[in-house]
């Protein structure tokens, strides 16, 4: 049995034990990737540690530790207050208004996983506090920076043109952007519907001056699960023993969530260079997460004390352990086995939806840019045979290889699990997985028939 398939039935073997056993499956990959690594591809540690994701792992913790501090203060409070006013109290407009900002900033350059990172945490507040599904509001963000995300002046976009222009195919810069972001607003439209967007609708808008209140949840005063909104009643009884005794009622006022208090100025203002840090300079997210966490936890260490304990450390231990077991089947060479295998296949339009498939299927688990760096090269045999369009195939592609992103064990999913707060993080995790799954099934035979079976290009 080759090295390749043994990395690829070990894999199958680890998804299946973290299924059955609840067994965190981050784990179970560090240890696929040590004895795979050792006893099939005669690795040392250092060759298994390559793959480990240091960057993703910075902006995990980085960005969850801002965000737990931002929960701590009143921020994202605040931050949700002013979001329903902005749309004049249309919840139902929100989880559109977070495809857009999303949308925009990678279209005008920001990283995809930059801009989930910045979104995520604020948007998905949102969603706890007024009962929105954490999964449509998570999908609606990344499929957002996705939308965008083939801009001409985009990162992806930039880089796939110039595989393009240098792999000599023919191109349209204009055509993959308007399929990358068609395909994805139809999804967020499905989801949105799916998901209660119709029955937020329904219910209107919620009054300005309740979503102006000091705290409370609109539907869920009466002691919310996460832990805003008015407290319950305490009832004491008068000390005097003679007489009926009467109920006095007590209650401990939130803090009030609509006044800019100094600690929520400076994380307001730490969010914005936050932005500017990753998208005018192109500073890492999480190490810049990171520095202003720990300025902020300096200057209000009673806001903060607990912040370091919430973040998503078992998050952090699956998705880096997953990557690292990518590593190591990379290393073996078994990515590249499975797209020339695919690639020699005599029927074109075959080859197509297999290698479309196989962008979807890996780019779940693995850098999206990679692997379109790789397909789109392995495309060119059967791209040059004339009888599949190249604008078409390269569009199918990168939709393929992008729109799978709300996997769990991509950046942009994982950044949407560790951000959700209030949640059953193991149940989110699954309908993240299972709902990525679905996107894998389907979506790449979908572009494949409307974008390449046509010809285009």
């Amino acid at each position: 049995m080759s090295p390749e398939l043994i990395s690829i039935l070990v894999l199958v073997v680890v998804f299946v034990i973290a299924t059955t056993r609840s067994v965190n499956m981050g784990a179970l990959a560090f240890a696929a990737a040590f004895a795979v690594g050792e006893l099939v591809a005669d690795l040392d540690a250092d060759g298994i540690f390559a793959g480990f994701p240091g960057d993703l792992f910075v902006v995990l913790v980085g960005v969850t530790y801002l965000f737990a501090i931002a929960r701590a203060n009143g921020t994202t409070d605040w931050l949700v207050h002013a979001s329903i006013r902005l749309v004049r109290g249309r919840v139902a407009l929100i989880p559109w208004v977070m495809f857009a900002i999303t949308g925009a900033l990678t279209a005008i350059g920001a990283v995809s996983p930059a801009a989930v990172a910045i979104v995520a945490p604020i948007a998905l507040s949102f969603a706890a506090r007024y009962g929105i599904s954490p999964l449509l509001m998570g999908a609606m963000v990344v499929h957002g920076a996705q939308g965008g995300g083939f801009s001409p002046i985009s990162i992806y976009g930039t880089i796939v043109n110039g595989i393009v222009e240098r792999e000599h195919l023919p191109g349209n810069e204009v055509f993959l952007f308007l399929a990358s972001l068609i395909v994805n607003l139809v999804i967020a439209g499905v989801m949105f519907v799916l998901f209660g967007g119709l029955k937020l609708w329904a219910q209107g808008a919620v009054p300005l001056e309740e979503a102006a209140g000091s705290g409370g949840a609109p539907d869920k005063r009466d002691a919310p699960a996460d832990g805003t909104g008015p407290a319950p009643s305490a009832l004491t009884a008068p000390s005097s023993g003679t007489g009926p005794a009467t109920a006095v009622a007590t209650r401990t006022e939130p803090p009030d969530t609509t006044r800019l208090t100094p600690a929520r100025i400076a994380t307001l203002t730490a969010l914005v260079a936050l932005v500017v840090a990753v998208l005018a300079f192109d500073l890492d997210a999480g190490l810049t997460s990171i520095t202003l966490a720990v300025i902020l936890s300096a200057a209000w260490p009673e806001d903060s004390r607990k912040a370091v304990g919430q973040i998503a450390w078992s998050t952090v231990l699956l998705i880096c352990g997953v990557l690292t077991y990518v590593g190591v089947l990379e290393e073996i060479g078994t990515i590249k086995w499975a797209g020339e295998g695919v690639g020699g296949i005599g029927v074109p339009l075959l080859a197509a939806v297999l290698l479309c498939y196989i962008g979807a299927i890996v780019s779940a688990f693995a850098s999206s840019v990679g692997i379109m760096g790789a397909l789109i090269p392995l495309a060119v045999p059967f791209l040059a045979q004339g009888e599949i369009g190249a604008v078409g195939m390269v569009a199918a592609l990168a939709v393929s290889a992008t729109v799978v992103d709300v996997s769990p064990f991509s950046t942009n999913g994982a950044l949407v699990l560790a951000a959700a707060p209030d949640v059953d993080r193991e149940r989110f995790f699954r309908q993240l997985m299972i709902y990525g799954g679905i996107v894998v099934a389907v979506v790449p035979a979908v572009v494949w028939l409307v974008l390449v079976v046509p010809g285009f290009g």
